[in-house]
């Protein structure tokens, strides 16, 4: 079975301090999201147990990529809203020093679990999550919860847009023309 990810942006952020220690929720419970799912309170729970008795943890991963794990959870912990993380980037790894500059710059502000279904319930078209095995939870860029957007600034407005269409066509053009007098 393929690994499955959901991504958050929680209405109370993801909060950095000293620029490497992390949290924030990476899941809410009770909250659609784009593939209408909603996860269950206690999906974690069994999943969490498993893993501390191992003594084995949650991957800190960039943007859910199995060859770049950029710190390592301390805790996660189910509480009464969601899926709750802290643990601190590893500013020694490359990727760990650019997801502090990133997070810092406010370019990256969510988080995302990998997990597997080992549980679901279907109901009125919605995939109820009632156990999930939680492998990860990766510092990501785009969301699947879209209403749970933090410190997100006003949607990029129409004149941005073109703003970005004109510079990208200047550049295609730019390009042809380079190629041209080779």
């Amino acid at each position: 079975m393929e690994l499955e990810h959901k991504f958050h942006r929680s209405d109370t952020g993801l909060v950095v301090t000293d620029g490497t220690l992390i949290e924030g929720y990476a899941s809410l419970f009770g909250r659609r999201d784009q593939g209408g799912d909603v996860v269950e309170r206690g999906a974690y729970g069994r999943s969490l147990a498993a893993l501390g008795a191992a003594g084995r943890r949650v991957k800190m991963l960039w943007q859910h990529d199995p060859t770049q794990p950029i710190g390592i959870w301390d805790e996660v912990r189910e509480d009464e809203q969601g899926l709750f993380v802290r643990g601190r980037l590893l500013t020694e790894v490359a990727k760990g020093r650019e997801a502090a500059a990133l997070i810092a710059a406010g370019a990256i502000d969510g988080l995302s679990i990998g997990y597997r279904t080992k549980r679901a319930e279907r109901e009125a078209g919605v995939r109820r999550l009632v156990e999930l095995e939680l492998w990860e939870v990766s510092l990501v860029t785009f969301p699947m919860l879209t209403d749970a957007r933090v410190g997100a600034k006003a949607d990029a407005g129409p004149d941005l847009m073109l703003d970005l269409a004109q510079a990208l066509e200047g550049a295609r053009q730019a390009f042809a023309a380079d190629r041209g007098a080779d």
